[in-house]
């Protein structure tokens, strides 16, 4: 069960590189009605691999299994590893997104979980940082019709003490056809005082038992990232989207103990069949 909810915050954090190509097929779709939802109901089932880094702002990387399976409803409803559950629709230039998802967990040290490995030694002494039920809202506005402007929470409903993070985002169509849509996508993410600490801090408790000297972060921004999509459809049903992108973390999660490496690169890459 453990493995299972760590595919899919895997899959949740990838994610936010590829709004445009993985979502391209509903967008299509909802054209037809003007309502912002598909015209009709649509399964999607996909999988592929993910790499990204063990622990934000680790120098360690992972590959794990990419699980890109969803429901969309005709009326706007949705279950998704990608997305969560939850209802998206569209008014004029408007778009928004309200969604259950989950936020993985962290821990200490590096082990063997069914076959799948995760955590990192380096973290040794801090203590797992446990997964938790997210509420995750997002409003967007299409400047022009390739260009389209974000903002985003992802609300702690459970494990309330890890925090909550906002976001605001850019995503822009270099290429949507008939067979292909290539995009790209820039965004900046901020902590509140909860979530620096529970990610970049080191309590008075955990420098004690652990090589860390104790350093309290402030709330603010902690990562810039950007990436590059392509999804590539063969045919009505089947397609292939890949991704890439860089994360940067900035200002009081850059300066953490630790953080072995500011910048990192992730990508992803999977196979899926629409019906």
């Amino acid at each position: 069960m453990k493995n299972a909810m760590k595919v899919l915050a895997a899959a949740s954090a990838i994610a936010l590189l590829i709004p445009v190509a993985a979502r391209a097929q509903s967008t299509s779709a909802s054209a037809a009605t003007g309502s912002g939802t598909p015209a009709e109901s649509t399964y999607t089932l996909g999988f592929g691999a993910a790499v990204t880094s063990r622990y934000s702002g680790s120098d360690e990387r992972q590959a794990v299994p990419l699980i890109a399976a969803e429901f969309q409803h005709s009326s706007g409803f949705f279950a998704s590893t990608m997305r969560g559950l939850g209802y998206a629709g569209a008014a004029g230039g408007f778009s928004y997104s309200a969604a259950i998802g989950y936020r993985g967990p962290r821990y200490d040290e590096k082990k063997k979980r069914d076959g799948f490995s995760t955590g990192s030694d380096f973290l040794r002494g801090m203590g797992e940082v446990k997964g938790g039920v997210t509420g995750n809202l997002s409003v967007g506005y299409a400047v022009l019709p390739w260009l389209d402007l974000q903002i985003r929470t992802e609300q702690a409903l459970t494990q309330r003490d890890n925090g909550s993070t906002y976001g605001l985002g850019a995503q822009a169509k270099l290429m949507d056809d008939a067979t292909d849509t290539i995009g790209v996508s820039v965004g900046a993410t901020a902590g509140d005082r909860k979530y620096m600490q529970t990610y970049y801090g080191v309590s008075a408790a955990q420098a004690a038992r652990t090589s860390f000297k104790a350093y309290t972060p402030k709330a603010g921004f902690k990562e810039i990232e950007a990436g590059l999509n392509w999804q590539h459809r063969f045919s009505r049903h089947w397609s292939v989207t890949g991704a890439v992108g860089v994360q940067t973390l900035v200002g009081d999660a850059a300066n953490s103990p630790l953080v072995r490496r500011k910048t990192t690169p992730v990508a992803a890459v999977y196979g899926s069949y629409a019906f």
